[in-house]
């Protein structure tokens, strides 16, 4: 996330035990305390990935770069009307463009690519993040 003097990246440990709510507000806490510049370093140094939003400021595609020692950084893109073909007919749906950084050393693409695959199934039945 964007701070005065530069970017700093909140961990937010264990999200796969958690529900969305403690995740929304763990993460709304944590972004209080790092624009306040008191997040303690086990709150930002480490981790095994990260997620890069530049969507939310209106920018359609790009690469995140991997901060070390991190192994993957997701870049996320804006949601945008896109016309998409379904059934023979060409329809209007909103689409959205994620990248997937990897260091090779630590996983491979085809984890990489079964990462994606999963957050893409979530991601299209946001249902399945509630169960």
């Amino acid at each position: 996330m964007a701070i005065k003097d530069g970017l700093i990246a909140p961990l937010l440990r264990s999200a796969e035990t958690k529900s969305l709510s403690v995740i929304s507000n763990e993460m709304k806490e944590l972004a209080e305390r790092a624009r306040a510049r008191k997040l303690k370093p086990e709150e930002y140094l480490g981790g095994a990935s990260a997620v890069s939003n530049l969507g939310m400021h209106g920018i359609k595609d790009f690469t995140a770069v991997i901060n070390p020692p991190q192994a993957t950084i997701l870049a996320v893109g804006a949601g945008e009307e896109r016309p998409v073909v379904r059934s023979g007919k060409i329809e209007i749906a909103t689409i959205m463009t994620v990248t997937l950084s990897c260091d090779h050393r630590v996983v491979d693409g085809a984890l990489g690519a079964k990462l994606l695959a999963a957050f893409k199934a979530l991601i299209e039945h946001p249902l399945m993040m509630a169960v």
